[in-house]
């Protein structure tokens, strides 16, 4: 019997702004039965803006600043696309992607933020909008760099007089200078004054601003950017290796494209921040025009406006009643000068100093531990009395997805003994990566592989189990030729099983098209979690490559890092950083066609899968009767995993392979560690070894040599790095 709530709405986050990551955190408290709920931003991380001008200052690193959108997601049981929107199809009920399909939704909104891009002749050759944030950073890091190398001059120019304007250009300054450059930073402002304060502070920014060499260029019209520097009508130019856009807000492109009502470009929304004409749609930040209560670009007022558009997503998903929207008239700005210095206004009244900045500070650390610090939700509690063993089961941790879910070799091997000897067209059966069966003057090989959901999207979870269950196809050295489906579906609606169903099946496809091969049906049914799997066939003209063909002396090749199982497990218990998890995503979709091709006449090869490298390289020794050494400092690790695994974190199946498949030497938790869409192993003449890397790299594939065969009876050992003459 199926007891989980079943899904009926799509519920769609597009853009990661600030109120989206506040209705996220609030929304992974107390999330609404039945729906199901997507973010779409480009990046696995979304800046905040209040802490960009201390981290141009130098004062927060990278880290600090960014709002990890992966852990959000996970603990608010949201899938996470990473791509940009470019439309909404509002009669489709469909958000437009840049690089996939479209996504359809019941309900959604918009958080997007604005850009700074300027349509001045050579701002995008020579220039840079400070929107995106993340953008504007990256830069910046890289030219800080430079000219603490002197590679570039220390001159910048910031085009826009307002506050966002003057507190970058005094933290770029004070952070040149703490650099031991002195800055050239001017600012150049078509008005007659700095903008956005009042007299008091206006004052107060201008002695900051010449305390740090930042000069003003008032009434300054720009005609032209150029590669080093601006031309401004009727004045000098301004030296600039770098300049900076920060005049005014401007909205993304793309918006002005759909039949949104617009204000300047903007998203119209009513008090309850719903798109006036549509009950399905809402808008908010700095993407967004209040025109019941017309307000600046201020983030203030998207924190401010969470609660309620939380409240009327909600509403909008199960038919209650919304609530207004009422931003505050006045509010307090909190201006960053250079240094550890903060100003303060509010109703004209101005205070400065350390201590505000210490207050503004304290602020700023206190919104992102809100979005860092994420409650740990309990677990369901168990009724008494129970069977024996219960308990400790529940309260172990929780069952990893994807190869981590896996039974171990041992108990799989046990459960194959008793199979039939193969006969008749049947080559070799279980034992191997997959079957062989002849076909006609060559062979065909068979297999199947399926994954428990480790991700809330179905389309990135298709495209893993795809290219997982083609490794079995590749390990042979076959081309694959079809692909049969098993999806099971938890408990959804008609609509949502169609959406689903559809991004499955488009996946599958995609794979199965840059590999050759095509996808000729399937099987669904419903259960109790997402699970996607694949049967998959392959030909080859001669006879498949096994793990039984090594010889002492090869050099074994691996084609991608260890430790997406750690990776997946810290992903399922909200410790993995976003940016580490989403560069091990892309690969794991990636296929091994080309590396596929590259290893074709190794003498064996197979898939780095559940088992883990060491399972998968002792089973190759064993079949082919020899031993194997491994070079732990030439074994590839994805970023981050090792960190995890020494805190800790290892996947369920992670000591049941450390059991079946003991390694003498050296000890190395990485060794074990159960791999989902791993890299291929190839065992491959110790003279061809180079070339195969070579030819590896020319087709931009990774290729490790990580060891070695050697006469024996399947002993694996790992020493700490290759012998001098290897």
């Amino acid at each position: 019997m199926l007891s989980a709530v079943p899904y009926t709405r799509d519920l769609v986050f597009v853009g990661g702004g600030h109120a989206h990551a506040l209705v996220l955190r609030a929304w992974g408290m107390n999330p609404l039965p039945g729906t199901r709920v997507t973010v779409i931003n480009p990046g696995p991380t979304a800046p905040y803006t209040g802490m960009l001008p201390g981290h141009v200052a130098g004062h927060y690193g990278r880290d600090d600043l960014e709002i990890d959108l992966v852990r959000l997601c996970q603990h608010a049981g949201a899938r996470l696309i990473l791509d940009k929107a470019i439309g909404i199809e509002r009669s489709a009920k469909q958000v437009m992607l840049e690089g996939r399909g479209p996504v359809a939704y019941d309900v959604a909104s918009i958080d997007v933020g604005i850009t700074a891009q300027m349509a001045l002749p050579g701002f995008d050759a020579h220039a840079i909008g400070a929107k995106p944030l993340d953008v504007y950073a990256s830069k910046w890091r890289a030219f800080l760099a430079q000219a603490r190398a002197g590679e570039v001059a220390p001159e910048i120019a910031v085009i826009g007089g307002g506050v966002a304007g003057c507190e970058l250009a005094m933290a770029m300054a004070f952070a040149l200078r703490e650099a031991g450059v002195l800055p050239q930073v001017s600012v150049i402002e078509a008005g007659p004054q700095i903008t956005g304060v009042g007299d008091k502070a206006r004052a107060k920014m201008l002695a900051e601003m010449a305390a740090l060499n930042v000069d003003v260029r008032y009434s300054a019209r720009v005609q032209q950017i150029e590669a080093r520097e601006v031309l401004i009508e009727g004045q000098a130019p301004v030296k600039a290796s770098l300049c900076v856009g920060a005049a005014g807000a401007f909205p993304h492109g793309w918006i002005a494209g759909t039949d949104l009502p617009l204000m300047d470009g903007f998203i119209e929304v009513g008090p309850d921040l719903g798109v006036p004409g549509d009950e399905a749609l809402f808008a908010v930040g700095d993407c967004a025009h209040m025109g019941f209560a017309p307000r600046p670009k201020a983030g203030v007022f998207a924190v401010r406006a969470a609660p309620v558009l939380h409240h009327n997503l909600r509403a909008a998903l199960s038919g209650g009643q919304r609530k207004p929207f009422k931003p505050q008239k006045n509010y307090l700005k909190l201006i960053s000068l250079g240094g550890k210095s903060a100003m303060a206004e509010k109703w004209g009244h101005t205070i400065s100093g350390a201590l505000l900045w210490r207050w503004k500070d304290h602020i700023d650390r206190a919104f992102m531990d809100r979005l860092s610090t994420l409650p740990v939700m309990g677990r369901v509690a168990l009724q008494e009395p129970a069977a024996q063993g219960v308990r400790e089961m529940m309260e172990a941790k929780p069952m990893c997805g994807g190869c981590g879910a896996k039974v171990g070799s041992a108990v799989l091997t046990g459960a194959l003994s008793d199979l039939a000897e193969a006969r008749g067209s049947v080559v070799a059966g279980a034992g191997d990566d997959a079957a062989i069966l002849r076909a006609g003057d060559g062979y065909q090989v068979i297999s199947t592989d399926h994954l428990r959901a480790f991700l809330e999207d179905p389309k990135q979870m298709a495209r893993i189990a795809a290219v997982h269950a083609m490794g079995d196809v590749w390990a042979m050295g076959a081309t694959p030729q079809v692909m049969l489906s098993q999806v099971v579906l938890p408990q959804m609606s008609p609509d949502l099983q169609a959406r689903t169903l559809a991004e499955i099946t488009q996946a599958a496809q995609e794979v199965a098209s840059a590999a050759g091969a095509q996808v000729v049906g399937g099987h669904t049914t419903m259960g109790a979690e997402l699970t996607i799997g694949f049967t998959v066939t392959g030909l080859r003209e001669q006879m498949p490559i096994t793990m039984a063909g090594a010889h002492a002396g090869d050099v074994l090749i691996l084609t991608r890092p260890l430790g997406s199982g750690v990776m997946m497990a810290a992903l399922m218990q909200g410790v993995a950083d976003g940016r580490d998890v989403a560069r091990v995503l892309e690969l794991m979709q990636t296929p091994q066609h080309r590396e596929a091709a590259v290893l074709k006449a190794a003498h064996a090869m197979t898939d780095v899968t559940g088992f883990g490298l060491a399972g998968h390289v002792q089973g190759m020794a064993r079949a082919s009767g020899l031993d194997a050494v491994l070079w732990r400092d030439q074994i590839p690790v994805y970023p981050g995993a090792r960190a995890l695994s020494a805190a800790g974190i290892a996947s369920t199946l992670m000591p049941i392979n450390k059991a079946d498949a003991p390694v003498a030497g050296l000890e190395d938790a990485m060794l074990h560690d159960p791999q989902t869409s791993g890299g291929l192993l190839a065992a491959v003449a110790q003279d061809q070894a180079e070339a195969v890397l070579a030819a590896l790299q020319a087709a931009g594939c990774m290729g490790y040599k990580i060891g070695q065969m050697q006469a024996g009876s399947g002993t694996l050992t790992l020493s700490q790095s290759a012998p001098p003459e290897t």
